[in-house]
Protein backbone atom coordinates (compact mmCIF):
# COMPACT_ATOMS: atom_id res chain seq x y z
CA UNK A 1 0.00 0.00 0.00
CA UNK A 2 1.47 3.74 -0.89
CA UNK A 3 2.24 5.70 2.10
CA UNK A 4 -0.17 8.79 2.75
CA UNK A 5 1.44 10.69 4.64
CA UNK A 6 -1.34 13.44 5.18
CA UNK A 7 -3.66 10.58 6.87
CA UNK A 8 -0.96 9.97 9.20
CA UNK A 9 -0.47 13.34 10.34
CA UNK A 10 -4.17 13.96 10.29
CA UNK A 11 -4.46 10.98 13.08
CA UNK A 12 -1.36 12.15 15.08
CA UNK A 13 -3.44 14.49 17.63
CA UNK A 14 -6.26 11.92 18.38
CA UNK A 15 -3.35 9.29 18.88
CA UNK A 16 -1.52 11.71 21.61
CA UNK A 17 -4.88 12.48 23.36
CA UNK A 18 -5.50 8.77 23.62
CA UNK A 19 -2.51 8.48 24.98
CA UNK A 20 -2.71 11.06 27.53
CA UNK A 21 -5.93 9.54 28.80
CA UNK A 22 -4.69 5.85 29.30
CA UNK A 23 -1.65 7.01 30.84
CA UNK A 24 -3.71 9.25 33.41
CA UNK A 25 -6.35 6.66 33.72
CA UNK A 26 -9.27 8.83 31.82
CA UNK A 27 -9.79 10.51 35.66
CA UNK A 28 -8.37 11.93 38.23
CA UNK A 29 -6.59 9.79 40.79
CA UNK A 30 -6.71 9.82 44.66
CA UNK A 31 -3.31 11.20 45.83
CA UNK A 32 -1.35 8.79 47.50
CA UNK A 33 -2.07 8.03 51.36
CA UNK A 34 1.15 9.51 53.69
CA UNK A 35 2.86 7.62 56.49
CA UNK A 36 2.60 9.59 59.51
CA UNK A 37 6.17 10.48 61.03
CA UNK A 38 7.04 8.64 63.77
CA UNK A 39 7.28 10.22 66.62
CA UNK A 40 9.54 9.36 69.50
CA UNK A 41 10.32 10.77 72.82
CA UNK A 42 13.09 9.81 74.33
CA UNK A 43 13.48 10.31 77.98
CA UNK A 44 16.13 12.06 79.89
CA UNK A 45 19.25 10.83 81.42
CA UNK A 46 20.19 12.31 84.74
CA UNK A 47 23.72 12.71 85.23
CA UNK A 48 23.77 13.56 88.40
CA UNK A 49 22.08 10.60 89.55
CA UNK A 50 24.59 8.48 87.69
CA UNK A 51 27.03 10.09 89.62
CA UNK A 52 25.69 9.19 92.91
CA UNK A 53 25.29 5.46 91.06
CA UNK A 54 29.38 5.90 91.10
CA UNK A 55 30.16 7.65 94.48
CA UNK A 56 28.31 4.79 95.92
CA UNK A 57 29.87 2.08 94.64
CA UNK A 58 33.65 3.65 95.46
CA UNK A 59 31.98 3.73 99.01
CA UNK A 60 32.41 0.27 99.21
CA UNK A 61 35.96 0.15 99.12
CA UNK A 62 37.40 -1.63 95.64
CA UNK A 63 35.24 -4.47 94.00
CA UNK A 64 38.20 -6.67 94.10
CA UNK A 65 36.45 -10.48 93.86
CA UNK A 66 36.90 -12.80 96.68
CA UNK A 67 36.44 -9.84 99.41
CA UNK A 68 33.89 -8.34 101.42
CA UNK A 69 33.81 -4.99 99.45
CA UNK A 70 32.72 -7.17 96.19
CA UNK A 71 30.04 -8.72 97.88
CA UNK A 72 28.61 -6.09 99.57
CA UNK A 73 28.85 -4.10 96.01
CA UNK A 74 27.22 -7.19 94.24
CA UNK A 75 24.23 -7.05 96.34
CA UNK A 76 23.77 -3.30 96.14
CA UNK A 77 23.82 -3.49 92.42
CA UNK A 78 21.03 -6.50 92.44
CA UNK A 79 19.00 -4.89 94.37
CA UNK A 80 19.18 -2.05 92.77
CA UNK A 81 18.25 -3.59 89.32
CA UNK A 82 15.22 -5.25 91.10
CA UNK A 83 13.97 -1.77 92.38
CA UNK A 84 14.36 -0.49 89.13
CA UNK A 85 11.84 -3.15 87.86
CA UNK A 86 14.19 -5.82 86.39
CA UNK A 87 13.88 -9.89 86.15
CA UNK A 88 17.23 -10.12 87.77
CA UNK A 89 19.74 -13.18 87.40
CA UNK A 90 22.68 -14.14 88.84
CA UNK A 91 25.13 -16.34 87.30
CA UNK A 92 27.66 -17.63 90.14
CA UNK A 93 30.80 -19.32 88.75
CA UNK A 94 34.36 -19.78 89.51
CA UNK A 95 37.43 -18.92 87.31
CA UNK A 96 40.92 -19.22 88.22
CA UNK A 97 43.27 -15.76 88.35
CA UNK A 98 46.45 -15.94 86.27
CA UNK A 99 48.11 -15.90 89.86
CA UNK A 100 46.64 -18.73 91.02
CA UNK A 101 43.54 -17.54 92.68
CA UNK A 102 39.96 -19.40 92.81
CA UNK A 103 37.80 -16.45 92.28
CA UNK A 104 34.34 -16.80 93.31
CA UNK A 105 32.38 -14.82 90.43
CA UNK A 106 29.16 -13.27 89.94
CA UNK A 107 27.87 -12.03 86.07
CA UNK A 108 24.02 -9.85 87.28
CA UNK A 109 21.89 -10.21 84.08
CA UNK A 110 18.54 -7.76 84.14
CA UNK A 111 16.17 -7.95 81.56
CA UNK A 112 13.26 -5.52 80.47
CA UNK A 113 10.08 -6.26 78.76
CA UNK A 114 11.24 -9.90 78.14
CA UNK A 115 8.03 -10.62 76.13
CA UNK A 116 9.73 -8.43 73.16
CA UNK A 117 11.55 -10.55 70.79
CA UNK A 118 14.09 -8.01 69.49
CA UNK A 119 16.23 -7.12 72.34
CA UNK A 120 19.07 -4.58 72.89
CA UNK A 121 22.01 -6.06 75.32
CA UNK A 122 23.97 -3.33 77.13
CA UNK A 123 26.87 -4.12 79.28
CA UNK A 124 29.59 -3.12 81.73
CA UNK A 125 32.33 -4.85 83.98
CA UNK A 126 31.55 -4.42 87.73
CA UNK A 127 34.76 -5.66 89.11
CA UNK A 128 37.60 -3.29 90.48
CA UNK A 129 41.52 -4.47 89.23
CA UNK A 130 43.36 -6.46 92.67
CA UNK A 131 46.26 -3.90 91.84
CA UNK A 132 47.44 -0.54 90.64
CA UNK A 133 50.01 -2.30 88.66
CA UNK A 134 50.64 1.15 86.60
CA UNK A 135 51.25 3.17 89.63
CA UNK A 136 54.58 4.38 90.18
CA UNK A 137 54.49 4.94 93.86
CA UNK A 138 52.11 1.56 95.06
CA UNK A 139 52.19 -0.91 92.25
CA UNK A 140 50.95 -3.22 94.63
CA UNK A 141 48.27 -0.86 96.12
CA UNK A 142 44.26 -1.20 95.70
CA UNK A 143 42.61 2.10 93.95
CA UNK A 144 39.08 2.89 94.22
CA UNK A 145 38.33 1.71 90.17
CA UNK A 146 35.38 5.14 90.06
CA UNK A 147 36.36 5.37 86.20
CA UNK A 148 36.83 1.75 85.66
CA UNK A 149 33.99 -0.75 86.33
CA UNK A 150 32.10 1.93 88.39
CA UNK A 151 31.03 4.82 85.32
CA UNK A 152 29.75 2.13 83.27
CA UNK A 153 27.78 0.52 85.35
CA UNK A 154 26.74 3.66 86.94
CA UNK A 155 25.06 4.22 83.38
CA UNK A 156 23.80 1.05 82.93
CA UNK A 157 21.81 2.16 86.46
CA UNK A 158 20.18 4.96 85.19
CA UNK A 159 19.05 3.74 81.77
CA UNK A 160 17.61 1.35 84.44
CA UNK A 161 15.94 3.65 86.38
CA UNK A 162 14.77 5.73 83.49
CA UNK A 163 13.42 2.29 81.69
CA UNK A 164 11.10 2.05 85.19
CA UNK A 165 9.58 5.42 85.17
CA UNK A 166 9.28 6.01 81.88
CA UNK A 167 6.91 4.59 78.30
CA UNK A 168 8.96 1.77 77.05
CA UNK A 169 10.40 1.78 74.22
CA UNK A 170 9.87 -0.74 71.14
CA UNK A 171 12.60 -3.43 72.04
CA UNK A 172 13.22 -5.85 74.60
CA UNK A 173 16.86 -4.38 76.65
CA UNK A 174 18.76 -6.49 78.97
CA UNK A 175 21.81 -5.06 80.91
CA UNK A 176 24.81 -7.74 81.90
CA UNK A 177 27.19 -6.55 84.28
CA UNK A 178 30.13 -8.73 83.73
CA UNK A 179 32.79 -9.77 86.57
CA UNK A 180 36.32 -10.69 87.04
CA UNK A 181 37.18 -8.28 83.56
CA UNK A 182 40.08 -6.48 85.36
CA UNK A 183 42.30 -9.48 87.05
CA UNK A 184 44.33 -9.72 84.01
CA UNK A 185 47.76 -10.55 83.63
CA UNK A 186 50.33 -7.38 85.21
CA UNK A 187 51.01 -4.56 83.03
CA UNK A 188 54.82 -5.61 81.20
CA UNK A 189 54.78 -9.00 82.64
CA UNK A 190 57.69 -10.61 80.28
CA UNK A 191 56.33 -14.03 80.57
CA UNK A 192 53.14 -14.72 79.82
CA UNK A 193 51.46 -17.17 81.91
CA UNK A 194 50.08 -20.14 79.88
CA UNK A 195 46.32 -20.75 79.74
CA UNK A 196 44.22 -23.32 80.94
CA UNK A 197 42.22 -25.28 78.92
CA UNK A 198 38.80 -23.72 77.70
CA UNK A 199 40.00 -20.12 79.21
CA UNK A 200 41.10 -17.97 75.58
CA UNK A 201 42.24 -15.03 77.74
CA UNK A 202 43.58 -14.12 81.49
CA UNK A 203 41.19 -10.93 81.21
CA UNK A 204 37.44 -10.72 80.60
CA UNK A 205 36.66 -13.67 83.12
CA UNK A 206 32.78 -12.58 83.19
CA UNK A 207 31.90 -12.47 79.83
CA UNK A 208 34.23 -15.81 78.40
CA UNK A 209 31.99 -17.61 80.75
CA UNK A 210 28.61 -15.77 79.67
CA UNK A 211 29.20 -16.06 76.10
CA UNK A 212 29.44 -20.00 76.55
CA UNK A 213 27.24 -20.69 79.55
CA UNK A 214 24.39 -17.92 78.33
CA UNK A 215 21.84 -17.70 81.16
CA UNK A 216 18.82 -18.28 78.97
CA UNK A 217 18.93 -21.04 75.90
CA UNK A 218 19.30 -19.79 72.87
CA UNK A 219 19.53 -16.06 73.73
CA UNK A 220 20.81 -13.51 71.65
CA UNK A 221 20.50 -9.82 70.85
CA UNK A 222 20.37 -7.70 67.72
CA UNK A 223 23.38 -5.99 69.23
CA UNK A 224 24.87 -4.60 72.30
CA UNK A 225 26.75 -2.24 73.38
CA UNK A 226 29.70 -2.44 76.10
CA UNK A 227 30.42 0.89 78.29
CA UNK A 228 33.82 0.78 80.05
CA UNK A 229 35.79 4.41 81.73
CA UNK A 230 32.82 6.57 80.32
CA UNK A 231 33.19 9.13 83.39
CA UNK A 232 36.49 11.08 83.16
CA UNK A 233 36.46 14.72 82.75
CA UNK A 234 37.59 15.43 78.95
CA UNK A 235 36.62 12.01 77.69
CA UNK A 236 37.39 11.13 73.96
CA UNK A 237 36.02 7.75 72.55
CA UNK A 238 37.51 6.53 69.15
CA UNK A 239 35.63 4.31 67.16
CA UNK A 240 37.49 0.82 68.55
CA UNK A 241 39.09 -1.32 65.94
CA UNK A 242 37.35 -4.62 66.33
CA UNK A 243 33.82 -3.14 67.12
CA UNK A 244 34.41 -1.68 63.47
CA UNK A 245 35.78 -5.28 62.73
CA UNK A 246 32.61 -7.32 64.14
CA UNK A 247 29.71 -4.36 63.98
CA UNK A 248 30.11 -1.54 61.56
CA UNK A 249 26.96 -0.57 61.07
CA UNK A 250 26.61 -0.45 65.00
CA UNK A 251 28.93 1.86 65.49
CA UNK A 252 28.25 4.21 62.77
CA UNK A 253 24.46 4.04 64.57
CA UNK A 254 26.33 5.16 68.11
CA UNK A 255 28.43 7.86 66.83
CA UNK A 256 25.76 9.12 64.36
CA UNK A 257 23.63 9.38 67.17
CA UNK A 258 26.42 11.58 69.29
CA UNK A 259 26.69 13.61 66.50
CA UNK A 260 22.73 14.69 66.14
CA UNK A 261 23.01 15.49 70.04
CA UNK A 262 25.87 17.61 69.34
CA UNK A 263 28.68 15.28 71.10
CA UNK A 264 31.08 14.95 68.01
CA UNK A 265 34.14 16.40 69.72
CA UNK A 266 33.61 13.43 72.87
CA UNK A 267 32.35 10.76 70.14
CA UNK A 268 35.58 11.04 67.66
CA UNK A 269 34.86 9.31 64.51
CA UNK A 270 38.37 7.96 64.11
CA UNK A 271 39.49 4.66 64.09
CA UNK A 272 41.77 3.47 66.60
CA UNK A 273 43.62 -0.01 68.59
CA UNK A 274 41.92 -3.26 68.38
CA UNK A 275 41.22 -3.65 72.42
CA UNK A 276 40.75 -6.79 74.07
CA UNK A 277 37.17 -6.35 76.24
CA UNK A 278 33.92 -7.64 77.12
CA UNK A 279 32.70 -7.03 73.65
CA UNK A 280 35.31 -9.30 71.79
CA UNK A 281 34.05 -12.96 73.88
CA UNK A 282 30.34 -11.48 73.15
CA UNK A 283 30.90 -11.23 69.60
CA UNK A 284 33.60 -14.21 68.73
CA UNK A 285 31.82 -16.53 71.33
CA UNK A 286 28.48 -15.57 72.01
CA UNK A 287 27.95 -14.56 68.08
CA UNK A 288 26.38 -10.87 68.86
CA UNK A 289 27.62 -8.13 67.31
CA UNK A 290 28.89 -5.89 70.14
CA UNK A 291 30.57 -2.75 69.93
CA UNK A 292 32.81 -1.01 72.73
CA UNK A 293 32.58 2.86 73.59
CA UNK A 294 35.52 2.84 75.75
CA UNK A 295 38.03 6.03 76.75
CA UNK A 296 41.31 6.40 74.71
CA UNK A 297 43.82 8.73 74.62
CA UNK A 298 45.80 8.50 71.47
CA UNK A 299 48.44 10.81 72.67
CA UNK A 300 49.45 8.28 75.31
CA UNK A 301 48.63 5.23 73.22
CA UNK A 302 46.31 3.91 75.61
CA UNK A 303 43.22 4.46 78.64
CA UNK A 304 45.01 7.51 80.30
CA UNK A 305 47.16 8.29 83.21
CA UNK A 306 44.70 7.61 85.26
CA UNK A 307 44.50 4.00 84.07
CA UNK A 308 45.09 0.87 86.61
CA UNK A 309 46.18 3.60 89.27
CA UNK A 310 45.53 5.54 92.64
CA UNK A 311 44.01 8.57 90.20
CA UNK A 312 41.03 6.31 88.80
CA UNK A 313 39.51 8.11 92.20
CA UNK A 314 35.99 10.19 91.96
CA UNK A 315 38.26 13.54 91.50
CA UNK A 316 38.11 12.03 87.96
CA UNK A 317 34.79 11.50 87.33
CA UNK A 318 32.34 14.28 85.57
CA UNK A 319 28.82 14.77 85.62
CA UNK A 320 28.74 15.90 81.81
CA UNK A 321 30.78 12.42 80.62
CA UNK A 322 28.29 10.45 82.30
CA UNK A 323 25.25 12.50 81.21
CA UNK A 324 26.30 12.05 77.21
CA UNK A 325 26.97 8.60 77.54
CA UNK A 326 23.96 7.59 79.07
CA UNK A 327 21.84 10.07 76.27
CA UNK A 328 23.47 8.47 73.64
CA UNK A 329 22.37 4.77 74.99
CA UNK A 330 18.54 5.96 75.67
CA UNK A 331 18.50 7.66 71.88
CA UNK A 332 19.48 4.36 70.20
CA UNK A 333 17.41 2.28 72.64
CA UNK A 334 14.28 4.34 71.67
CA UNK A 335 15.13 4.70 68.25
CA UNK A 336 15.79 1.85 67.84
CA UNK A 337 11.97 0.00 65.96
Amino acid sequence: MPLNLSSIFRYVPALLLTGFLISCGGKKGKPPEETPARIVKVPLFNSDSAYLFTESQVAFGPRVPNTHSHDVAGDYLISKLKKYGASVTVQQFEATSFDGYRLKLSNIIAAYYPEKQKRILLAAHWDTRPFADKDAQTPEGKFDGANDGASGVSVLLEVARVLKNNAAPDVGVDIILFDGEDWGEKDKTENKIPLPSGLNSWWCLGSQHWSKNKHRTNYSAYYGILVDMVGAQDAHFFQEGYSLEYAPRIVDKVWGTASRLGYSSTFVRQKESAITDDHVYVNVIGKIPMIDIVHFDPVLGYFGDFHHTRKDAMTLISKETLGMVGNVLLNVVYFEE
